[in-house]
């Protein structure tokens, strides 16, 4: 090998490319590493907290934590099997090195405080390493200072207290209130430990090397006890496996929320305006991942996120809100910090004014993933029933308003989703009561308002001109790929003219690709939408379309893992410049290749 065959992994204007991403988790934090070692992202003690790393957004001034060879180098990463520790393989011309990394926990659950490890190991020859630590300002509204203890540096970042802790071979070259440098040269068989313990407004535990570094093969045990629990036995096992493992990044353990993604302002499109914050928990993507859950067999989790939907329902009211915090409370309105944001796309935000919208489609999220809960052999408690009949009251009530529809567009229309949903909403409604699973008081009102909304979209929705159900009524053949999500009206109401409407999305939204696009005129703002991709072939499987639905999974899967991905979606792809957009890890992308997965296999195996 000579010098001219490694290429250092690149960035451009200080930004590593989306895809590039791997991600770590414990449950209650998570951090994105970029292929040059370098930790871009990392809100701590809480996903939803201030980033003390966020130079994902604004590489001049954001804080980072980077482990990186001085000389040209090449990457490699993966998973440990079945793990949710990441191995980067760095690869020079005078040797090689291995470094792990965990944000660690305990077999009995997290850490009161957190700690993420970072351990360096020689595989041949010598390789020297550099470490950077640059403290973040919260988008320069603090300014890190650095307090000697006897126990060593501290470093205060507003609220945070963090600690930098490593082994006595990493020798310090820099050291100030707001930077740390380090300089490591380690031989074939020798090994090191960097990892840095942050708490909020809590007193900081230093807990010794060796322990730390134990905690790493803890956190890999405990990662694949979970993961070797799942019940799963279907098609695309490794790839479900791992998405898996990539919601598990997402399930809050402190109170079983689920957010949306990891991360706030990654732009859907390089310089638009469309870069939100989903560091919180909706309705709707709890509802699809609680289905997933189901599918694996993760009986813990499922119970966790549906009891915390439902309180959290129960203690706000039936006029869902969209989303909530992952405590439960009210999401904050958007905010915009002094960030430059990814590629300079604008607006940064924190916060979601989602939060205030009309999203009718909820109840149908709702009631279908309680009948799931129950048809997986759970229970309901007397609360939950009451509430669940009380959504459907209030969907029986209010499915004639227009509202934002699923993809929270600041035009209110009758979005055909949304009457779909509700459509769906009061289906299981019936199904719950019949069962006696809720109570059926109002069991002949919902059979009845049911039969209203499905006149009502047959009569509106349906346009004879485009063989297609419509985005809305007299939306002039506009198309909308989140239909895919209601194969199950297809299949009870007018399957001929689902199957007529997924060719129609399939042949305008995605030129006859899978890979699609949300809907009609959002071309040129955004890249096609994960979920909706994996939706579609969910539909054809549930409508008995299987040849196509395994072919478009395969080209699909054969798109996405490429290229060094180590499968951390992102919201979205760009099939034009084969890059990745919007927030990370997107938990709609991948609870949808799971569903999409177990649809084949159930398909298969009747």
């Amino acid at each position: 090998m000579n010098n001219q065959t490694l290429q250092s992994p690149m960035r451009e204007n200080g930004f590593a490319r989306l895809g590039d991403y791997a991600a770590i988790g414990e449950g209650r934090s998570v951090a994105l590493i970029a292929p040059d070692g370098a930790i871009d992202w990392w809100c701590a003690p809480n996903l939803d907290s201030p980033p003390l790393f966020d130079r994902l957004l604004d590489p001049a001034i954001g804080g980072f934590f980077q482990i990186e060879p001085t000389q040209p180098y090449q990457t490699e990463r993966a998973y440990r099997a079945e793990s949710n520790v990441l191995e980067t393989r760095f690869i020079t011309q005078q040797g090689s090195v291995l470094l792990t990394e965990s944000l660690n926990s305990t077999l009995a659950g997290r850490l009161p405080w957190s700690e993420l490890a970072r351990r360096v190991e020689g595989l041949d020859g010598e390789v020297e390493l550099c470490l950077t630590l640059r403290f973040g300002t919260l988008a320069e509204t603090c300014s890190p200072w650095c307090d000697p203890t006897e126990q060593g540096n501290v470093w205060h970042i507003a609220d945070l207290m963090a600690m930098l802790r490593t082994s006595d071979d990493w020798h310090i070259v820099e050291q100030d209130d707001e930077r740390i440098r380090a300089i490591l040269r380690v031989t074939a068989k020798q090994r090191s430990l960097a990892a840095l313990l942050v708490t909020e407004r809590e007193p900081l535990a230093v807990p010794d090397l060796s322990a730390i570094d134990s905690r790493i093969e803890t956190s890999h045990i405990a990662w694949q006890d979970w993961a070797q629990s799942l019940s799963y036995q279907g098609r695309y096992a490794d790839h479900v496996h791992r998405s898996a493992l990539s919601l598990k990044f997402l399930w809050y353990s402190p109170t079983g929320a689920l957010a949306a993604a990891a991360t706030t302002s990654l732009p859907e499109g390089i310089g638009g305006e469309k870069n939100y914050d989903y560091r919180y928990a909706w309705v709707r993507d709890a509802c699809l991942i609680i289905k997933s859950f189901v599918y694996l067999g993760a009986l813990e989790d499922c119970k966790a996120a549906f009891s915390w939907l439902s309180k959290t329902i129960i203690r706000h009211g039936t006029a869902l809100r969209a989303c909530y915090t992952l405590e439960g409370g009210t999401v904050p309105a958007e905010r915009y910090p002094a960030l430059r944001g990814y590629h300079y796309s604008q607006p940064v935000r924190v916060g979601n004014n989602a939060r205030d919208q009309v999203q009718l489609s909820m109840y149908g999220d709702m009631l279908a993933t309680a009948e799931l809960f129950i048809r997986a052999g759970h229970i309901l408690d007397l609360s939950t029933s009451r509430m669940l009949g009380q959504l459907a009251n209030h969907c029986a009530d209010t499915w004639r308003q227009k509202d934002s529809g699923i993809w929270e567009l600041p035009e209110q229309q009758h979005y055909t989703h949304s009457k779909m949903a509700c459509w769906l909403a009061l289906d299981r409604a019936v199904a719950l009561a019949e069962a006696r699973h809720i109570e059926p008081t109002w069991l002949d009102r919902w059979q009845r308002e049911r039969e209203r909304i499905r006149d009502w979209i047959e009569a509106h929705c349906w346009s004879d001109e485009h063989q297609a159900y419509l985005f809305y009524p007299d939306s002039e053949g506009a198309l909308d790929a989140s239909l895919a999500l209601m194969h199950r009206y297809g299949n009870a109401v007018n399957k001929s003219r689902m199957h007529a409407t997924y060719r129609a999305i399939r042949e305008t939204l995605g030129h006859g690709s899978p890979m699609v696009y949300r809907y009609s005129g959002v071309e040129q703002e955004e890249s096609t939408f994960i979920a909706c991709a994996f939706w579609l072939v969910e539909a054809h499987a549930a409508l008995g379309e299987h040849a196509q639905a395994e072919a478009a999974m395969d080209e699909i899967l054969d798109k996405l893992c490429q290229r060094g991905n180590v499968e951390t979606f992102n919201e979205m792809f760009d099939v034009r410049s084969n890059e990745w957009r919007g927030n990370m890890p997107q938990g709609l992308s991948h609870l949808a290749l799971i569903c999409a997965a177990q649809a084949i296999s159930e398909v298969g195996e009747t």
